[in-house]
């Protein structure tokens, strides 16, 4: 599922009334502010910023760096799902509500690289609906 998430839809993902999904950020609300919100609401969340990323090699190192991957990931697409579909790397001590991933200037890299923002934004999907029937579901946000 991809939308534009209206301003009471990140309070609904976080409280459970609205599917998490692949949602797009309206550009008025700051990723601090957002990553905030879902931390208070006991969801683990990420950013990843994508200033000056351009192709899949720096959208992928970016996704290595900024969301902390794990040593084996391999730098490509299929790596980046398995990433996604096991978060045992992302988990921490005690519980979380859920994963909020916060993907930062989308449309400048979905401009520079069609292509491969198509490929990420699928891989966002499928995670996100591996994770939907979970205790701790994920939800992407492209801002």
């Amino acid at each position: 599922m991809t939308g534009l998430l209206p301003a009471p839809g990140l309070p609904g993902i976080l409280g459970g009334s609205t599917p998490p999904g692949v949602y797009r950020l309206p550009p008025t609300d700051a990723p601090a502010d957002v990553l905030a919100l879902a931390a208070d609401a006991d969801w683990r969340g990420a950013w990843l910023r994508l200033d000056r990323v351009h192709d899949k090699a720096a959208f992928l190192e970016r996704c290595a760096t900024d969301l902390e991957l794990p040593e084996w990931f391999g730098r490509n697409w299929d790596a980046l799902a398995d990433c996604l579909t096991d978060l045992s790397w992302w988990r921490e001590a005690g519980k979380s509500h859920g994963y909020l991933l916060l993907a930062e200037d989308w449309e400048t890299f979905r401009k520079s690289a069609p292509g491969d923002a198509r490929t990420a934004e699928a891989i966002f999907n499928d995670a996100v609906d591996f994770w939907a029937r979970s205790e701790a579901p994920l939800a992407v946000l492209l801002a």
